[in-house]
């Protein structure tokens, strides 16, 4: 959905343009993007202020579904389903090997470094594995 008009996607590549992010905006999100697509500080805090009860900085697995309970709205199933995936995916991506997701990781997902981040560790492991 973010993809601008004038560019066409590669074949079974699902990218993501932040630039036209409020373009992915659906119900049941957290709203730290406004319509504009403009990032809301204080919406992302108010995710860890809210949910993350094990440790302020991360979340647990628990600690993400219960976010994503109270940000569901009951008449949008695409919403859900859309907010879901999303969440579950980047906690199965991105979590520790404790099982938390960092607030620094899920910043990362918002400003759109995650994926360069998560490239780094890939070549990263590459590397050590090839020094074994």
């Amino acid at each position: 959905k973010t993809v601008p008009a004038n560019v066409k996607p590669p074949a079974f590549k699902f990218p993501i343009y932040v630039k036209t992010i409020q373009q992915g905006k659906h119900g049941s999100d957290t709203d730290v993007y406004d319509t504009n697509g403009r990032f809301v500080p204080e919406k992302f805090e108010e995710i860890f202020k809210k949910h993350a009860h094990t440790r302020p900085d991360a979340l647990t697995s628990k600690e993400l579904g219960e976010m994503l309970k109270a940000n569901r709205d009951p008449k949008d199933f695409k919403g859900r389903v859309g907010a879901f995936g999303e969440w579950r995916l980047l906690y199965a991506l991105c979590k520790d090997k404790e099982g938390f997701l960092h607030k620094e990781t899920v910043k990362a997902v918002y400003d759109g470094s995650v994926f360069e981040k998560l490239e780094q560790e890939k070549k990263e492991s590459k590397e050590f594995a090839k020094k074994k």
